[in-house]
């Protein structure tokens, strides 16, 4: 209580807009964080900072206008410009912003207990060098991080929801001789992170990579660990799901909405209510009330992702799919913890290669679906013992027929930033070594 006194000029804020503009919408964030980075071996550079930011939104007859900025003491100055670009603006098909539901405000994704100091972030960084030295592989670079946020949204429609954040990562890089390793780790409580593991990996990947041969091209069985497969997938299918790109004709999906995009045994959702996922919230960026969206059941597109101003603009209704990349954006059609889940089995019984990330997938065409990328830290697999590494070779193909494909989901799960998804297996894929 005492801190929403602490910032009750937002309600002075809104008054002063009321006088102006039809509605107005107000985002506040402000957060604390440590960060330490590792050169090699040492630490090269610790930082700890507070920040806070504001942005507003006004609408006006259908006119949209928005302002940002790092400093809440200089509101008025950026409610006159968030009133001004709205003058600026194209009118469009416009609704009202959402008033207040009844939804629990018990955070989803916060560790009261977590010590935002740099002695924290410190033991990451020496954890991760622990297991680091478990191979023969040198250090390059590392980072941890650790960062507390509360974020308040509110409306000239009486929304006034808070929320709290809290975050851990590490990651780390290795190099032997020309082959690379990385690997990283994020969650929202100290505990659910494993430096040490983190730092075993990258300089696993680094050290054994260096042991690999070139391969012949031909076809393979391939196993996508869920870092090479939330790359493609990330890519390109996710952002086919989009509703604006959909009715703006710029999705591989525009027309096929209750027809098959994959195979029987793949089905895709968003689930923000997930308890401690990166993504859960139970409002999204605009205040409507979030729910789980199932986009495709049993390889059958279902639904399309809508914020409001498309939902309005197409006659459509928001799937409270609203995110916002910061205080100084416009909310925007994205998603909270998009889901990859089907029946799980083992996929490397019989020999396969293992492909624990790929370079290049942010080059692959959106519309189309195709893709070339190179194999990072590929391995020979079976029975789950990594065997002979592959030094260099190509994958290519198309990521939406890909998804017909699919002959299996593994039962390992990760999360890979909003992705949480398994590996899968692919077969019979054309492969260009040498």
């Amino acid at each position: 209580m005492r801190w929403w006194v602490a910032v009750a000029w937002i309600e002075e804020l809104i008054r002063e807009a009321e006088k102006s503009v039809d509605e107005v919408e107000v985002f506040f964030v402000e957060g604390e964080s440590v960060s330490a980075d590792l050169k090699q071996k040492k630490v090269s550079l610790a930082t700890t900072s507070r920040d806070c930011g504001l942005g507003i939104r006004t609408i006006l007859k259908g006119r949209i206008g928005s302002s940002s900025t790092n400093n809440p003491e200089e509101w008025r100055g950026c409610l006159k410009a968030a009133i001004a670009s709205g003058k600026l603006a194209t009118p469009q098909t416009w609704d009202g912003l959402p008033g207040p539901a009844d939804i629990p405000m018990t955070p989803l994704v916060f560790d009261p207990k977590l010590a935002v100091e740099p002695q924290a972030a410190r033991e990451l960084l020496d954890s991760m060098l622990l297991g680091a030295a478990e191979h023969d592989a040198d250090v390059t670079a590392g980072s941890a991080g650790l960062s507390t946020t509360r974020v308040v949204l509110t409306n000239s429609h009486g929304i006034r929801y808070t929320d709290q954040h809290t975050g851990v990562s590490v990651s780390l890089e290795a190099i032997r001789d020309q082959s690379t390793g990385y690997e990283f780790d994020y969650s929202w409580a100290l505990d659910r992170i494993d430096p040490v593991h983190v730092g075993e990996r990258a300089t696993f990947f680094a050290s054994e990579s260096a042991k690999g041969t070139d391969i012949p091209s031909g076809e393979y069985n391939l196993v996508l660990s869920p870092l090479a497969y939330a790359e493609l997938l990330g890519n390109v299918f996710v952002p086919a799901l989009n509703g604006r790109s959909v009715h703006a004709g710029r999705s591989k999906f525009s027309q096929s909405l209750g027809q098959p995009v994959a195979d029987a045994a793949i089905s895709m959702y968003d689930d923000p209510h997930i308890p401690g996922a990166n993504g859960s919230t139970v409002w999204d960026a605009e205040g409507t009330p979030t729910r789980r969206i199932d986009f495709i059941k049993n390889g059958v597109l279902e639904a399309f992702a809508y914020d409001l101003k498309t939902a309005y603009r197409y006659g459509k209704k928001s799937t409270a799919s609203a995110s916002r990349g910061g205080y100084g954006g416009l909310p925007g059609i994205g998603h909270h913890n998009f889901v990859i889940d089907g029946k799980r089995s083992t996929l490397d019984d019989e020999k396969v290669i293992y492909i624990h990330n790929v370079v290049g997938a942010h080059t692959a065409n959106p519309m189309s679906g195709e893709f070339s990328v190179e194999l990072s830290n590929a391995f020979f697999m079976e029975g789950g013992e990594y065997q002979e590494p592959v030094r260099s070779a190509m994958f290519s193909g198309n990521v939406f027929d890909l998804h017909f494909t699919i002959a299996g989901l593994g039962t390992d799960t990760r999360t890979v930033g909003s992705l949480i998804l398994p590996s899968v297996k692919i077969n019979n894929q054309r492969i260009i070594g040498k």
